[in-house]
């Protein structure tokens, strides 16, 4: 699935490729009824701004949906996973996105192998395209999977998460990023979340930067909290602003959004 950032007309949006995963945290008389995941998904976007001009319909497969737990004392959670048969965007539907209306595209790694060739058009508009409407590419590798791990070298901006990480053997984020720093390109920068113990990156200059995260007075949700602190990296970073200080955005949002239910009222 793609979809895009709402704007002003004739502004440079930011892209996302991932796919949409419906997430149940509680229901309080009945579930949605049958067959109406994709619509609720497609309201919810067009309620928030987001444009869904770029999105796959599938004929086929239905919507992953996850039933979320959330525990009304400390905001963790435990989630099941209903996956299914729901195919990932392609490269030949990439193939119709007018690449010249981005400033930024971010790629949730997910199928490999037809990222790689998406990758690889973004990287031939870049080349042929005016220093001012080039296109910035950012990837999240988030998932264990050796098939993935290639993609780290592919963005300007790379996400590792604290489970990759650890699935390296890494301790904590600085160990993770200087360990891992040599599998990305060069001039990128290397960003891993570490939950509770904040974030830290390593920008093209070679130095860490780091932020303290910032807890809620109460912890109530900490469902999309990742998602969160990501999406509000890419915010600053688009806007021009220092490595440290969209960190430190990030953080501060990620922070906010444990402290409500949900995702209204973070900013």
């Amino acid at each position: 699935m793609a979809a895009r950032a709402g704007g002003a007309a004739g502004e440079r949006r930011i892209l996302c490729v991932g796919l949409v995963c419906l997430d149940i945290i509680s229901v309080v008389e009945t579930f949605p009824a049958e067959d109406s995941d994709t619509s609720f998904i497609a309201a919810d976007f067009q309620r928030r701004g987001v444009d869904t001009a770029h999105v796959v319909w599938q004929t086929r497969g239905d919507v992953p949906c996850a039933c979320c737990i959330v525990n009304a004392s400390s905001g963790s959670r435990t989630i099941v996973l209903h996956d299914t048969n729901l195919p990932d965007v392609t490269a030949r539907d990439f193939e119709r996105v007018d690449l010249s209306q981005y400033k930024w595209i971010h790629f949730e790694a997910r199928n490999a192998a037809e990222q790689e060739a998406m990758l690889d058009r973004v990287e031939r508009h870049n080349r042929a395209a005016a220093p001012g409407q080039r296109v910035r590419i950012s990837v999240e590798v988030e998932k264990p999977r050796e098939e993935l791990l290639p993609l780290m070298g592919r963005g300007q901006v790379v996400f590792i998460s604290k489970d990759l990480a650890q699935h390296f053997g890494y301790r904590s984020a600085p160990e993770a990023l200087r360990g891992l720093r040599g599998r990305i390109q060069s001039g990128a920068t290397l960003i891993c979340a570490w939950a509770e113990e904040g974030a830290d990156a390593v920008g093209p200059d070679g130095k860490l930067v780091h932020s303290d995260a910032f807890p809620p007075e109460t912890l109530v949700d900490t469902l999309g909290a990742g998602d969160t602190f990501n999406a509000a990296v890419i915010f600053a970073l688009a806007e021009g602003r220092t490595l440290q200080d969209a960190l430190t955005f990030g953080c501060r949002i990620a922070g906010r959004k444990c402290g409500i239910q949900g995702f209204d009222g973070i900013i």
